[in-house]
């Protein structure tokens, strides 16, 4: 967003530089053609009023033109009443003067006193520049006189002042691009800020604030997402409560039932009744655990799957010694954080661990891996609990399902664990050599 607020207020910027330096570089090259003319106008009636003195003569005015051509810009060429041509004359030559010498000056056509008579200065196109032309009289009748400039000499300077002018708007530019970064972080900064908080919020991380600085309208916008982030988090929490306050009150009535159950007199359907109500309760138990979640653990758990399976399998280790089993981990160096919480995941895998130990054979090896493995565009992780066993029948991952004497709740609890956590269970029943599960979590 930054960056399109830069490249808006430069090219807004842009546009109104060559709004004013268009027209500005227009009105620069006529300015310096009128000044070119303007000298060349002067400059030619100084000659002029030269060749046009009785006192000089041909050569006289020919030395004058060799002298004065070093003055200044141009080529300069006299026309004399005979049609001689002295000096340089332009490209098509000097246009003849005019015959009526009465014409020039004040028109009295009196030219023995005051200075001589000329006409008005005359500009003319050449190829290749402009001739600017005044008519004399003269002793032996009307001369003309020419200076004629080349366009480069035309517009002589108009380089320099562009020049001044372009760097003007380049610096009116820079200044803006300048000014539109500071502006656009200003802005954008906040902004950008926000929408990472929301996205935190959207995936469940109810801890992220926006900020409340810059702009009033931005801060504004920050106050009010973090205030319905605030009511998100009452919620839940009373939500988490109610059901935490539920489960409690359960429990009363749910002692009361196992003790009518174990006064039954009947003790095969106590026992298979009591059963029923160790199941409920455990249950109860995961839901109470589960509304009172540490707070430390946020609304999104992670931990390191990588020390939660080591601790988990020195915890499981002095069993299988006596058992005489092998456990062997195949876990890498570097941590590896997935979204759950560590006692959720313990509890994954001592369900996966104690359905080993209950259902093989004494002596019978385990293994548990850890490997990283790509969910979508993210890198999950992959824990692979596997023996050498008799292998797992099938639908023995649902609750209640298991012919080998179980409840099946502890394969179903690992199930509810990874799923929760947005991961899957994979259950590899019948491999010819035992069974393998498979936990998939992702990244948090």
């Amino acid at each position: 967003m930054r960056h399109r607020i830069l490249l808006l207020s430069v090219g807004m910027t842009t546009l109104v530089v060559l709004a004013f330096a268009v027209p500005l570089t227009l009105l620069m090259r006529n300015a310096a053609l009128d000044d070119s003319l303007e000298k060349a106008r002067v400059r030619i009636q100084g000659i002029a009023y030269y060749v046009g003195d009785k006192k000089n003569t041909t050569e006289d005015i020919e030395a004058y033109i060799e002298g004065v051509a070093g003055d200044g810009p141009g080529r300069i060429a006299v026309r004399l009443a005979d049609g001689t041509t002295l000096g340089d004359a332009p490209p098509g030559g000097v246009t003849a003067p005019k015959v009526d010498p009465s014409s020039y000056g004040d028109g009295d056509g009196d030219d023995s006193k005051g200075p001589p008579k000329t006409s008005a200065v005359s500009f003319r196109s050449v190829d290749g520049g402009k001739a600017t032309e005044v008519d004399v009289g003269t002793p032996d009748g009307p001369a003309s006189v020419c200076l004629f400039l080349t366009n480069d000499e035309l517009y002589d300077g108009l380089a320099s002042r562009l020049a001044i002018l372009i760097a003007g708007s380049l610096l009116v530019l820079l200044l803006s691009i300048l000014g539109a970064e500071l502006v656009s972080r200003r802005l954008a900064r906040p902004l950008e800020e926000t929408a990472g908080t929301a996205e935190r919020l959207a995936r469940g991380d109810l801890d992220a604030r926006a900020p409340t600085t810059g702009p009033a309208e931005v801060a504004k916008v920050g106050a009010a997402l973090n205030g319905l982030a605030d009511r998100i988090d009452e919620v839940i929490a009373v939500e988490r409560e109610a059901v935490a306050d539920l489960s409690h009150r359960l429990r009363t009535p749910l002692t009361a039932l196992r003790l009518q159950v174990e006064a039954l007199p009947d003790r095969e359907r106590a026992e298979e009744l009591n059963t029923q109500v160790t199941t409920l309760e455990r249950t109860l138990t995961a839901i109470i655990k589960a509304a009172r979640r540490p707070q430390r653990e946020g609304r999104v758990p992670h931990c390191d799957a990588v020390e939660v399976v080591r601790q988990r399998a020195a915890f499981w280790e002095p069993l299988f010694e006596d058992q005489g089993r092998e456990l062997t981990l195949d876990l890498p160096t570097p941590p590896a954080e997935v979204r759950a919480s560590a006692e959720d995941l313990a509890a994954a895998l001592d369900a996966l661990v104690e359905n080993v130990v209950a259902h093989t054979p004494d002596g019978t090896p385990a293994r548990i891996a850890l490997t990283r493995e790509q969910i979508g565009t993210t890198t999950g992780v992959r824990i692979t609990v596997a023996d050498e066993g008799p292998g797992i029948p099938l639908g023995a991952g649902e609750r209640g399902r298991s012919d080998r004497g179980s409840t099946g709740l502890g394969l179903d609890i690992a199930r509810r664990a990874t799923e929760a956590a947005g991961g899957r269970m994979t259950i590899h029943p019948n491999r010819p050599t035992g069974a393998l599960i498979n936990l998939t979590f992702a990244a948090p």
